[in-house]
Parts: C-alpha cells; sequence; structure tokens
C-alpha cells in the first residue's frame, strides 16, 4: 500500500517510518508535519528509499501523493480535524493519537459511513498492552474491587491515557456487582483530587515523569488478597509489531473499529 505517515516527524512518527521501510512491503508515499515541511523524511532518517517529502498541509500532501493509507501520531489538538480530512479524501486511516472522546467517536463512526473508507483508532498499539486490557476483562468477573495507574512521559499532553480509560471501560463491561463485604467510606480528601479521577466508579491516577515511555497497573483487591496487571513499554519500538498488524489490516475491516483486539481476534 502507499502509506502517509501523519506526524512524520515526531517520536512515534520516525519510528513508523522506519517500520514501514525496514519491516514492511509497503511504501511510504509522503509525510505531514509542521516541521521540515519540504524536507525527505527518509533522507532526514538516513533510510534508503524513494523520495518521501514532508508536506505542512495534510489535505495539499492526500492530493499529492494519493496514498491508500494515512497513519496518524500527531496530538490531541489537530487529530478531528486529521481524520476528517483524511476520510473526506477517501483514505482509509490508522490513528494511534490519543485523547479522542466518546463524542469523538461518534463523529468518525458517521463520517467512516459516510465517505465508505475504514479507520482503525488504536489506544494502545502494544500488544503487551491490549493483553493486559484483556486479562484485567477476564480478572473483573471475579474481583471487583480495582483502581488504575498509567505512568507515561513528561511530555504526554492527555490525561487519563486512552490505554487507561479503555482497560476501564472493558473492566466495567464484565465487572459483577460489588460484593456485600465491600464497605464503602466517606473519604476525606486533603490535597484535592488525591484520588484520581473516576470513570464509572473506577478510580484512574495519571503519573508524568521524565524517564518513563508507557506502563500502567491495575490493581485489583479482594478479602485478603490483591492482584497486580501491569505492563511496561520501554521503548517506542514496542508499539511497531501493532502498526505492522494495523496494515495488515485496514483494508479488510469494515467502517469504524476501535481497538488493537478486534483484530487481533481476527488474525
Amino acid at each position: 500500500m502507499r502509506v502517509l505517515i501523519s506526524g512524520a516527524c515526531g517520536r512515534m512518527g520516525q519510528e513508523v517510518v522506519k517500520t514501514i521501510v525496514n519491516d514492511t512491503d509497503h511504501l511510504p508515499v509522503g509525510a505531514f508535519d509542521r516541521i521540515n515541511s519540504d524536507h525527505d523524511i527518509l533522507k532526514e532518517l538516513g533510510l534508503e528509499g524513494e523520495e518521501c517529502l514532508v508536506f505542512d498541509d495534510l489535505e495539499k500532501a492526500i492530493k499529492k501523493v494519493k496514498p491508500d493509507v494515512i497513519v496518524d501520531f500527531t496530538s490531541p489538538e489537530v487529530v478531528m480535524d486529521n481524520i476528517e480530512i483524511g476520510l473526506h479524501n477517501r483514505v482509509h486511516m490508522i490513528v494511534g493519537t490519543t485523547g479522542i472522546t466518546e463524542v469523538d467517536m461518534e463523529k468518525i463512526e458517521k463520517w467512516a459511513e459516510e465517505y465508505q473508507r475504514n479507520i482503525l483508532v488504536v489506544p494502545n498499539f502494544a500488544i503487551g498492552a491490549v493483553l493486559l486490557m484483556k486479562f484485567a476483562a477476564r480478572a473483573a468477573r471475579f474481583l471487583d474491587q480495582v483502581e488504575i495507574i498509567e505512568l507515561h512521559h513528561d511530555q504526554k499532553i492527555d490525561a487519563p491515557s486512552g490505554t487507561a480509560l479503555k482497560t476501564a471501560d472493558l473492566i466495567n463491561e464484565n465487572i459483577r456487582k460489588q460484593s456485600s463485604g465491600s464497605k464503602k467510606v466517606d473519604e476525606i480528601e486533603k490535597l484535592a483530587g488525591v484520588r484520581g479521577g473516576v470513570k464509572n466508579g473506577i478510580n484512574i491516577h495519571s503519573v508524568r515523569l521524565p524517564g518513563l515511555v508507557a506502563h500502567q497497573e491495575v490493581i485489583f483487591g479482594g478479602e485478603g488478597q490483591s492482584l497486580t496487571l501491569r505492563h511496561d513499554s520501554y521503548d517506542r519500538k514496542s508499539f511497531m509489531p501493532g502498526v505492522r498488524l494495523a496494515l495488515e489490516k485496514i483494508a479488510t475491516i469494515d467502517g469504524f473499529v476501535y481497538g488493537l483486539e478486534k483484530i487481533m481476534d481476527e488474525s
């Protein structure tokens, strides 16, 4: 396929470009970013291949290089505009940018249907992170008290992470009624927000520090016991197997799909 990389000059975007060139048979035909416009991204990264220019206008890039699919790793502020432009121009999309809300997803589904193109939105491309979410959903059937801690680098804009929100959704879909032995107390927060944010009864805590990449703990508590599930991405290369899988499947999915686990089950 002809691939356009959106956000190609960012850390994730650069890894995607390297992966497409080195580990797939797909062709990077263009890039979109606000910096390094008119530069050859392959030459910038020391990669071999035909010229792959960086454009500072996504629609202009699409019309010039005519991609089959756009891989987007940009920012929450621009991702919805990018999605609308891509689908409107009849291009399939793979989106790893976080910060997409439930309201946004309703718009995306509508656009995918209107423009008859496929779009895969993935909160986390790491296979291990997807497995953690599956294990957490299974554990929720047996342990109904749970909290989530997600830890990311200090340049991540949105909190909580898309992975944490997706994990909370999967837990809530599988959790049983709270046991009668679980006694809620009237908490006193000496610092506002110290117990984290709450999504459907699940507390989520966000940590932002330099040196981190992407990490998550799901801690279940029960009578006289606890269960901790943890996943760590130490390098952005951990996301690339998921990106390759998404590229393999994007032409065969139907419309809007949310979550890598949806295509993992079919592979």
